[in-house]
């Protein structure tokens, strides 16, 4: 069973990266992510250090912006104001999930598209179903199918199942798939266990985002498989596990990624580069004389670029 590791895809996408972030800043512009926390959750403070350190390591600037976890829905819609009409903040990440007294879907669409890095406002998750290519698709969906396109695992023709169906992973990765030609079978929670296994056995790539330990087994796979695990789960023992038995599937699977070590370092390399083309979009702008908001026609999608043959 060959193992799918992310680190290599990731080393790339930072290179290239920083390559294009020495660009901008001799330009002077220098990248820059605006990252809104509101709270003291441990988990969203861990992603923030690494987001910081890894922004670093590229030469990527970060402003922060830090609420208190009692703070009004509307005042943390003025501060994403602020930050959107900040034109040294390039990009926008904000930590989810916020407290229960605000409205998410309300706040996350205040966030200005063309900043939207991470693809959570409903303007840039929905550019996926349109193709109008507005902001940035979900960093997280776009790792798992940019993890296929590096190691030339061909799409078109092939039968794919997303097991999940939520708007930060499953949903955006059908449409991608089907974007590149897959016949996608979107699978759940409220899908038959019997079902699960049998649309699995048959299908040739197998995304899993369903967040739940061993959603993938032995009796998902008929050895042809090509599995990229997305779940994030942690077992009794208090270790990292995804969605995938990975023990048990050991020689019945062509392929896997591995939890940790597959999907999250791309995720995040694809993040930072996602602000540096937003900066790079707000330079091209400033040259034009023009400024599109909401549509950028500079910006590319990113797993383009990372089509390697393998």
């Amino acid at each position: 069973m060959k193992l799918l590791r992310g680190k290599p895809l990731a080393d790339l996408i930072k290179r290239d990266t920083e390559k294009k972030t020495e660009e901008l800043i001799s330009r002077g512009i220098v990248p820059t992510l605006g990252i809104l926390r509101i709270g003291e959750s441990q988990s969203d403070i861990a992603y923030e250090n690494s987001a910081v350190k890894t922004a670093a390591a590229l030469g990527i600037h970060v402003e922060k912006y830090i609420m208190d976890e009692k703070s009004k829905e509307d005042e943390v819609i003025d501060v994403l104001k602020v930050m959107n009409e900040d034109e040294n903040i390039h990009g926008i990440l904000m930590f989810r999930p916020l407290p229960p007294h605000i409205d998410e879907d309300r706040v996350r669409n205040h966030i200005e598209p063309s900043k939207d890095v991470d693809g959570i406002s409903d303007a840039s998750v929905g550019s996926l179903f349109t193709g109008n290519r507005i902001g940035f698709p979900p960093c997280t969906a776009e790792a798992a199918v940019a993890i296929l396109d590096y190691y030339g695992i061909e799409v078109s023709g092939k039968k794919a199942v997303v097991i999940g169906r939520s708007l930060v992973v499953g949903k955006p990765a059908a449409m991608m798939l089907l974007d590149r030609h897959a016949t996608v079978t979107v699978c759940h929670s409220r899908t038959a266990a019997g079902d699960l296994e049998d649309i699995c056995a048959g299908a040739d790539i197998i995304i899993s985002a369903a967040g739940r330990i061993n959603t993938v087994g032995p009796s998902h796979v008929s050895g042809k498989q090509i599995i990229v695990d997305v779940g994030i789960n942690f077992g009794e023992d208090g270790k990292m596990r995804g969605d995938v038995d990975f023990e048990a599937l050991k020689g019945n699977a062509a392929a896997v990624t591995p939890v940790p070590g597959g999907v999250g370092s791309v995720t995040t390399a694809l993040l930072m580069y996602h602000v540096v083309e937003a900066a790079a979009c707000h330079w091209m702008h400033r040259r034009c004389r023009h400024k599109v908001k909401n549509n950028c026609s500079h910006l590319t999608f990113s797993t383009e670029v990372y089509k390697i043959s393998r």
